[in-house]
């Protein structure tokens, strides 16, 4: 079994323990981008919801799956410890897989619960392993969460465009029944790889406890998870409760984090403030971003020609896939920019980096815009001027999401980071949250308005997003030197 001090002390830019996690990564991702790039569609089309239902829909269930992230790292920190929580987590994924398979139409909310928890005990914890992969202060962590993203969107490719292509063309049920398989694949390459974690992702208890209170503690948790599901299985399908949920997760957080602050010096708890500021405007840059599965994925499903750059193409397998393509091909050369510009002393902060993304993020909203000056009558559209958007937005994407992610292991006291990850992705559940509020604001009222006039009413609205992420860049920037100051020396 591998010491912690001979995990930091490897040799070159990654660990090998980094290659491990991104390849069960890499596989969860393939499932959860899959999901979530059929959701809408599947809705739309199987289900038989009108636009607005469907957008709403689609928020609830991703706000719930990244509430949840935040549920997964406390129990995480104080019951399961990561690896338990990783494995437990991927069980109920695989279970909800199988369950959608069974009958789509019929149980796909009870199998959509599944994946809603499974993914809340996965996600934040294997992330918040990678962090602790580094010694604090360690210039590479950054450079491993890039590559750790690059993992992550290698999956979310495989999966955008294998499971939407499989469900649209072929059969739903294949579809919903390749999550389980692909995270049986997953779980497999972990359990292959765990013992080389060393004491990375071990149970938080002491010595002191002894193993019939641990056992009994883990239980509880393994029985409160599936205890939960009919509780959410109310609140996805009646996004009244959804509502409510999301009134109270927020600050009921917000005070179990100030619980927790009591135990910290001045120089953590403003470090802490620094990443809240950064967790609030995630959750602007998410509700914007996230329209990827919710009206975009409508969007393309309605509004968009079959052909890209003249080669026949199915605009939701682009829609759910394109971004992906852009990362991977990218995010190692915005990597060198930023080493490049950092040798000159020309790198800007993450702060600013925060703002970057804003910018690049309503340039992106512009080009969604800017498809109905190529529509015709009919209310078909340019999948190219749409594909050149999600280029754009990509940039933004790199200048903000994994940088986030490191952000979030650097800012947090050791004790509360299972805490602060999740704190990180409940940012992102309400953006989702958002994101389903604003689609379905998005989409017109009149079940029976024309093709057109539903592309009219969704470009108006990305036009107003547009404006919206400018000025949240441009506050971003501003505030920046303040924000620097509370992270005491992080870059």
């Amino acid at each position: 079994m591998y010491t912690l001090a001979e995990i930091h002390g490897f040799k070159g830019k990654y660990p090998r323990q980094l290659w491990h996690l991104a390849g069960s990564e890499m596989w969860e991702r393939f499932c959860f981008y899959g999901m979530r790039g059929m959701l809408t569609v599947f809705m739309v089309t199987q289900l038989k919801l009108d636009d607005m239902k469907a957008n709403l829909q689609y928020g609830a269930i991703q706000a719930f799956v990244y509430a949840f992230t935040f549920v997964g790292g406390v129990f995480a920190d104080k019951v399961l410890g990561f690896r338990k929580s990783l494995f437990w987590g991927a069980l109920l994924m695989i279970a909800g897989g199988l369950v959608i398979a069974v009958s789509p139409t019929e149980f796909f909310y009870i199998g959509t619960c599944f994946f809603i928890i499974g993914t809340g005990f996965f996600k934040p914890n294997i992330s918040t392993m990678v962090g602790q992969l580094y010694p604090e202060g360690d210039p590479r962590r950054d450079a491993g969460f890039s590559l750790f993203y690059s993992a992550i969107n290698l999956g979310a490719l495989l999966g955008g465009i294998l499971m939407i292509w499989v469900g649209k063309y072929h059969s739903w049920p294949l579809a919903f029944g390749l999550v389980s398989v692909v995270m049986t694949i997953s779980l497999i390459n972990f359990l292959f790889t765990r013992a080389h974690l060393g004491p990375i992702g071990l149970s938080p208890f002491g010595a002191n406890v002894p193993n019939t209170r641990r056992r009994l503690y883990e239980g509880l948790v393994y029985i409160g998870s599936l205890v939960s599901i009919p509780f959410i299985l109310k609140m996805v399908t009646n996004t009244r409760y959804t509502d409510l949920f999301m009134y109270i997760i927020g600050p009921a957080t917000l005070v179990y984090l100030a619980w927790e602050m009591r135990r910290f010096t001045t120089k953590e708890n403003m470090r802490i403030g620094a990443a809240m500021v950064f967790i609030l405007f995630s959750i602007i840059f998410w509700a914007f971003f996230e329209q990827a599965g919710g009206s975009l994925s409508i969007f393309a499903l309605k509004n968009l020609n079959h052909s890209l750059l003249g080669i026949p193409m199915d605009p939701n397998v682009v829609n759910n896939s394109s971004n992906s393509v852009f990362v991977i091909v990218f995010a190692p050369l915005v990597g060198l920019l930023w080493l490049w510009l950092a040798k000159r002393k020309l790198e800007p902060n993450s702060v600013v980096k925060f703002g970057l993304g804003f910018l690049l993020l309503a340039g992106a909203f512009y080009a969604f815009y800017a498809t109905i000056f190529f529509a015709d009558a009919d209310g078909m559209t340019s999948l190219d001027i749409f594909t050149l958007g999600y280029f754009i937005i990509t940039f933004g994407e790199l200048s903000l999401s994994p940088i986030g992610l490191s952000l979030m292991t650097k800012l947090s006291p050791q004790s509360i980071q299972g805490l602060m990850m999740g704190m990180w992705f409940l940012a992102s559940a309400y953006g989702q949250y958002v994101a389903g509020l604003l689609g379905a604001g998005m989409s017109t009222a009149d079940p029976n308005a024309s093709n057109y006039a539903k592309l009219v009413s969704y470009t108006s609205g990305y036009h107003q997003l547009a404006w919206y992420a400018l000025g949240a860049g441009i506050l971003l920037i501003a505030i920046s030197p303040g924000v620097r100051k509370l992270m005491k020396g992080i870059h």
